[in-house]
Parts: C-alpha cells; structure tokens; sequence
C-alpha cells in the first residue's frame, strides 16, 4: 500500500485564489456563503481527489457527491447558541488564542453545517476530504490526502516524538428528518452520528495551532488524522495504520458526540471505553420435509432455536464475566410454510466484548459452541465469524493527560466520569499500537427537553460543543507534548 508520506502535500498556492476576501473577520456573517461556494464540486482539490484510485467498494452491510447549496449561509445571531469564552475556572488559552477562537468560531460554525448538509457515506467521503484539505492548505500548513484520497494526515510544528489527533469524516446510511437549513442535501445519507462535529473539532485544532506555530509556541509535532470510513465492516482505521498514519506517533486522542451530556461538559474513562463489535452469521441446512414427520429430517427451525437461544447463555458460561460479552441475534430467518420444514435457515447476531484478551479467545469459543448445539440436531451447520473491530480501552496515562487538559480547558467541575458502552468504535484499532484515549463531548441543549440519541434522523447539536471540543482539544495536544509519559 501507498503510504501517506509518499504522496504530495497540498499548498497554499494551489487553492489561495479561491479564498480571497473570506478571512476578513468583518464578513462573517457571510462567510457560509463563501464555504459553499468554494467547495463546489469541480475545484481543483476535488478533481485530485476524484483522481486517486479507487478505493475497493465491498463493504460488509453495517449498522453503521452532491451539488453545493450556495445559499447555505452562517447560523443567524438569533439562532446560534453563543459562541463560548472561557468558563469560569478554566485556563486561559495561549498565543492569544481564546481571541482567535471567538473571532472564527462562527466559521468553523458554517464549516459544520456545510459539511452536515453534504454528508458522504462510508469510502466515499472524498468532497469532505477535500474540504479539510482546502482549510488546512489556506492556514499555511501541507496537508495531505491519503492514497484513495477520502482521508488526509496534516503535521503541525516540528519534533521526533508526534502526538496524534483523529476524527472521522463518514456519514449513516439514513434519512435526516430536521426542518433546518442544513438539513442533508443527499437523499438517505445523514450525519446522524456527529461524525462532521469530529471534523470541524480537529479542524479548529489544526486552524488554532497553526497560529501557535507561527508564533513558535508549539513545542513539538502534532498530527491530525481524518478517517474515513468508521461507520463500514471493513472500517477505515486499519487502513490508516497500514499507510502510516502513526508513524513516530507516541500517543493518540479522539473524542466523540455525546447528546446525554449537556455542551459544556466532557466524559472521561480509565480502561474500557467501548466494547468490541464482531458478526456472526449461521448457515443450517437439511432435506427438508413434512412437519408431520420431522424424525425422516432435520428439524432446521427447532436447530436454530437451540443456537439463538443456548448459545449466548454458554457464552455467559465460558467467558469470565468480568470480560462484559453481550451476544445479540438480530435477525433469524427459516422458511415459509406453516407445514413444511425448511432446508435452510439462516441467524445473525453481534457480539460485542469490553475485555481485549476475550475478544482475541471469541471467534474460536464462539465458533465450537455453535457446532456443538447443532451436532444433535443432525442438520449441517456453517459459522462466519467476522471481525469488527477491537475494544476502545483507554491508556491509564493517556486518560491522565486529556482528563487534566479538559480540566484546564473546561473547569474541573465540567469533567465527569464517562460510561461504557457497548457500542463499536474503530478508534480502538490505533490504540492497538500507540496509547490513546478517546473522551465523550457533550452535545445536549442545556436546559431543553429535547432527548437527542446517535443513529437517529433527527440528531442534533448544540454547535457550542465545537468551540469546548477545540478549546479540550488545544490544551490536550499542549499537555501531551509537555510530558515525559510517552
């Protein structure tokens, strides 16, 4: 595989022109205007991205490209929930950059609500990439598009040691259902996870730090990964890695929305943050024959009700329970008749696991199992175990060093302890090779009754969690390339 660091940086120049007069901070009650107009399809970053080669397109179904609107404008005074200062107890930024922030949080604002209202699914998140790409290249740095070119690694500052950051790009396979002017453009494809949130955040990152390193008070090297793909079986993680994503990395973070936690708050974890997300498909087939002889057949459906319901429970058995393991059948399928038994049935189910070393032991224990119940039944059985991916589990210093930036950041009464939970997380796949913790932002309307959850049509922020994301986010990176931990 083509590596990252083999392919061009992308300059200034190359996309300078089409920026003139944006960043006059006088005109930003303009400037959504001015971002859907320059990242129409057609520029010249979005025919470079359209050039790379084909990503493969075989993606396993998960639970997890447009024309521009130009009349997609910044969110009104009247509409847009402050953008925030520092809160009481938190510290100050450096560099000036708290003035930074509340001169362009409107941008960064009107660069979510774009990204929003052009969502791209999984693999293809090629417009997005470009997009990141333009506003970094604008800020004077060299991003990067990765070899598919629907992902870009940007370096901040200079150093050996890099401490890294990642948000991924990819929007759901679902329909927005909000009355707002951002609403998705693309028929059946939302942003219904806060995965452009992720973006804008690192974005800001990369925006405010370049400030500190033209200042020369950046004291080390910071690298932002934009991922596509978290939300697919294969994800776009691995494919990260492989192109050398974390090469000289010596710690990562990453956040992710949290719509049960008010904006202004963040949640974080020790150890096991997410669980481990595989799939199981089983196969049974028989003769088939007369439900009034089932003894001259294999009785498929009385099979496949022994495994969905004895399998999970010796699960249970075999597995320490500490290990949290959770398997799940979501859909079960075998003929038609009320009065024939079929010749083939079908489950498929999840199983999800908190504890690394249990996930690395399932495929095989799980697979047995499931030959195991079946055998008696006479019928023939086929197991495909897939990978997902692993358990997010937290690096004790690396939770340390967010848990106390997010202190800085916020106040340390705003840092709450987060919970598990047994959702998948690609983020786990870097941490199976540097320390890393991911933190949960909270995305609640403070003081509203609206209850928003991740993976619905009507997702929502409260876009005041951009501004604590970055400011979370800056301090982090300047506490990880301050400390000897790593």
């Amino acid at each position: 595989m083509r590596r990252w660091d083999d392919t061009p940086s992308i300059s200034r120049t190359a996309v300078e022109g089409s920026y003139q007069g944006i960043r006059d901070p006088t005109q930003l009650s303009v400037y959504g205007n001015d971002v859907a107009q320059r990242h129409q399809n057609g520029s010249k970053l979005s025919r470079v991205a359209q050039s790379c080669p084909a990503w493969p397109r075989q993606t396993f179904e998960s639970d997890t490209e447009s024309d521009v609107t130009t009349a997609l404008t910044a969110p009104h005074q009247e509409a847009q929930t402050e953008w925030p200062g520092p809160l009481p107890g938190a510290e100050p930024l450096p560099g000036q950059l708290d003035r930074w922030l509340a001169a362009h949080g409107t941008e960064l604002v009107a660069i979510r609500r774009h990204i929003h209202a052009h969502p791209e699914r999984s693999h293809h998140e090629f417009e997005t990439a470009a997009l990141v790409a333009r506003e970094l290249a604008v800020a004077g740095l060299s991003p990067r598009l990765m070899p598919k070119g629907n992902g870009v690694v940007c370096d901040i500052g200079e150093g050996d040691r890099v401490v890294a950051f990642r948000a991924d790009l990819d929007a759901l396979p679902l329909t927005d259902l909000k009355d707002v002017p951002y609403r998705s453009t693309v028929d059946g494809v939302a942003h219904a996870c806060g995965h452009d949130v992720h973006t804008t955040v690192l974005l800001g990152l990369g925006l405010a730090l370049a400030q500190l390193a033209e200042q020369g008070k950046l004291a080390g090297k910071v690298r932002l990964i934009f991922q596509p793909a978290e939300e697919s079986i294969p994800s776009g993680a691995p494919e990260m890695v492989a192109a050398g994503a974390l090469k000289d990395v010596v710690a990562i973070y990453a956040l992710h929305c949290y719509p049960q936690l008010p904006a202004g708050l963040v949640g974080v974890r020790s150890g096991p943050f997410t669980a481990a997300a595989d799939i199981v498909q089983v196969k049974l087939t028989g003769p088939g024959g007369h439900t009034a002889r089932p003894h001259l057949t294999a009785d498929l459906v009385h099979a496949l009700g022994r495994v969905v319901v004895d399998v999970p429970a010796l699960v249970d058995r075999r597995i320490d329970p500490r290990a949290g393991v959770s398997m799940v059948w979501g859909s079960v399928h075998a003929g038609e008749a009320f009065n024939a038994i079929p010749a083939e049935g079908r489950a498929t189910g999840t199983v999800r696991i908190l504890s690394r070393e249990a996930w690395r032991e399932a495929p095989e224990l799980i697979t047995q199992l499931i030959r195991d119940v079946v055998a008696p039944t006479g019928a023939e059985v086929e197991v495909g175990y897939h990978r997902g991916m692993p358990p997010v589990i937290n690096d004790r210093m690396a939770t340390a060093v967010i848990a106390g930036a997010a202190g800085a950041a916020l106040g340390p009464e705003r840092v709450v302890e987060a919970e598990i939970s047994m959702g998948g997380e690609d983020f786990s796949f870097y941490q199976e090779n540097v320390p890393g913790a991911m933190i949960r932002l909270g995305t609640g309307f403070p003081g509203s009754d609206k209850r928003y959850d991740l993976h619905q049509g009507s997702f929502d922020v409260d876009e005041s969690c951009i501004g604590y994301g970055v400011r979370v986010f800056v301090h982090t990176a300047l506490a990880a390339l301050s400390t000897g931990a790593f």
